[in-house]
C-alpha cells in the first residue's frame, strides 16, 4: 500500500481473542476482583450452593417422572383422593406435575445446603492448614455428615461424618489421579 508522504500507517489490528481486544486482561481490576470473590470462601459457598441447588432440581425432577411407573412408590393423590392412575390423563398431568416440581424443589434445596456446606467448611479446612490435600476434603466429609445428621442424635452423626468422609475420600482420591493423555 502506498500512503500520502507525511501519513504514518495504520494501527495493526488487535489480537484474536475477544477479551484481550476490547482491553480486558488479567490485569484489570474488575478483573481481579471477580477471580478474588471467586477464590473466597463466600464465593465459593455461593456458588457450590447455586450449582448443587440447580443439579438437585434437576435430578429431583428426573426421579419424580420415574416414581410414577413403579409400584413401590407412595400412590399420588389429587385432593379428592383418587390415585393417579384413575384420574383422567390432563387430571393426571396436572398432579404430576405438581408432584414433580414441589419434590424438585425439595432436592434441589437439599443439594443446595450441602453443597454450600462443604464447599464452605473444606475452603475454611483449607485455609487454616494452609494445604491442599486429601484430609481437607476427608474433614470437611465429616463435619459436613455429622451436622447434616445432628438431629437424629449422636449415632446418626457418626454415621454421617463417616459415610460422608469415606465418599469425599473416594471422590477426592479419583478426581487427584494422574490425568491418562
Amino acid at each position: 500500500m502506498n500512503f500520502p508522504s507525511g501519513t504514518p500507517p495504520p494501527p495493526p489490528p488487535p489480537p484474536s481473542g475477544g477479551a484481550v481486544a476490547a482491553g480486558i486482561g488479567p490485569q484489570d481490576p474488575n478483573v481481579k476482583a471477580i477471580q478474588g470473590a471467586m477464590e473466597s470462601c463466600f464465593g465459593k459457598s455461593v456458588m457450590s450452593g447455586v450449582m448443587g441447588f440447580g443439579m438437585g432440581g434437576l435430578f429431583g425432577m428426573f426421579m419424580a417422572s420415574m416414581s410414577y411407573d413403579t409400584p413401590f412408590g407412595s400412590p399420588v393423590t389429587n385432593a379428592a383422593g383418587q390415585t393417579i392412575s384413575s384420574m383422567p390423563l390432563r387430571e393426571q398431568l396436572k398432579v404430576g406435575f405438581k408432584d414433580m416440581g414441589t419434590r424438585s424443589y425439595s432436592m434441589a434445596k437439599n443439594f443446595g445446603k450441602v453443597g454450600a456446606l462443604f464447599a464452605g467448611i473444606e475452603c475454611g479446612i483449607e485455609g487454616m492448614r494452609a494445604k491442599n490435600d486429601l484430609g481437607n476434603g476427608v474433614a470437611a466429609g465429616c463435619l459436613t455428615g455429622g451436622i447434616l445428621a445432628k438431629n437424629a442424635g449422636p449415632q446418626a452423626m457418626a454415621g454421617g461424618c463417616l459415610a460422608f468422609a469415606a465418599f469425599s475420600a473416594a471422590i477426592d482420591a479419583w478426581m487427584r489421579q494422574p490425568k491418562e493423555d
